[in-house]
């Protein structure tokens, strides 16, 4: 499904279970833009991997270059 459609999808349901309120159509879809970004990103993490796992690592490499500059520096 594109996210477009996605979008729509979860736009309208936002808009029937809040009782068809007029007016909240912008509210509605932007709410929906993010429940559907939300899913796409969760799907995209890389597997056996977790989002602490994956920090640690980058705060680990960052440790590391600096480590190097300083060692540069001297």
């Amino acid at each position: 499904m594109k996210l477009h459609d996605e979008v729509a999808k979860i736009a309208y349901e936002i808009y029937e279970e809040s009782g068809r309120l007029e007016g909240r159509e912008l509210d509605n879809w932007l709410e929906a833009e993010r429940i559907v970004m939300a899913r796409h990103t969760e799907q995209e993490k890389p597997e056996g991997k977790s989002s602490s796992a994956i920090k640690k690592k980058k705060s680990s490499t960052k440790k590391a270059s600096k480590s190097g500059t300083k060692a540069k520096k001297k």
